[in-house]
């Protein structure tokens, strides 16, 4: 179990996010949602030690990061895994290398095979192997995120942060990314985190959604009890309608800008 309790965070001579408890089960994916710049990247980095607190902690297990606390990042991090939105790659290692380093810490001057037989089943299961050879520099977008992904894979972590892991993805290859997800989320009882800006896959795919807006955690809970027309409006400002699939997940369908309703607008919603 991850606890957040009263986090806030300063960035810039600003306090970005405030007042957010929760508390993450293992086995699950929890996503996080809300506008753009209302601190969501800024909540994962702060998980993962990259930002101070300005208040409260963070708990795993044993293991606690908190404002005024002198941390050893090293330890705290041994167990969580973070992939970022940006995937540029500047480096010249090809994509089994790069895969390979999701297991530095574990790593002597020679690699032996069942590491990289690991890192090759890792690439599998991204859809990637036949790029093991490739430089990542050149690499799509896309394929780098993939790559990132399997690195992630590659480190067998207790959490995993994933900030928009498939907005440079096609449809086919969001689900593919996020049905691994789920599948070794479960399997190993992993925490998940993920940021997604697409709600209709966080409603799909999540167990759990964190919904933040202007810095402050908004509501949490599934997405079928929380997302409602009213919430979706009062976080982006437009008006829905909340439909459900045939497993009784929530189906988001935009109607328009709620400030932007013109007279036959209201007829056709009346």
């Amino acid at each position: 179990m991850m606890e957040l309790d009263d986090i806030a965070i300063r960035r810039g001579g600003q306090t970005i996010v405030r007042g957010v408890s929760a508390r993450l089960a293992p086995g699950q994916i929890h996503a996080v949602i809300g506008p753009n710049g209302t601190g969501k990247t800024t909540l994962l980095r702060a998980i993962f030690g990259e930002l101070p607190l300005e208040n409260g902690a963070i708990r795993l297990g044993e293991r606690a990061l908190g404002h005024g606390r002198k941390n050893r990042l090293v330890e705290w991090r041994e167990d969580i895994a973070y992939m970022p939105q940006d995937t540029n790659a500047d480096v010249a290692l090809t994509v089994l290398e790069v895969v390979v380093l999701g297991r530095l810490g574990k790593l002597s001057l020679h690699i032996d095979d069942e590491t990289l037989s690991l890192a090759m089943d890792r690439l599998t299961q991204a859809g990637i192997a036949h790029l093991a050879g490739r430089d990542i520099a050149s690499l799509s977008g896309g394929q780098r995120q993939m790559v990132l992904f399997a690195q992630v894979l590659m480190r067998a972590p207790k959490v995993m942060l994933l900030d928009e892991p498939v907005s440079a993805l096609d449809l086919k290859h969001q689900v593919s990314l996020l049905d691994v997800v789920r599948r070794e989320t479960r399997a190993n009882g992993w925490i998940t985190l993920a940021v997604l800006h697409d709600l209709n896959l966080a409603c799909q795919y999540a167990d759990n959604l964190l919904v933040i807006a202007d810095g402050a955690l908004k509501v949490s809970g599934a997405p079928r009890h929380v997302v409602t027309p009213e919430l979706i409006g009062e976080t982006y400002g437009v008006t829905v309608d909340v439909l459900h699939d045939r497993r009784g997940n929530p189906v988001i369908q935009p109607v328009g800008n709620i400030h932007e309703t013109t007279p036959e607008n209201e007829r056709m919603l009346a």
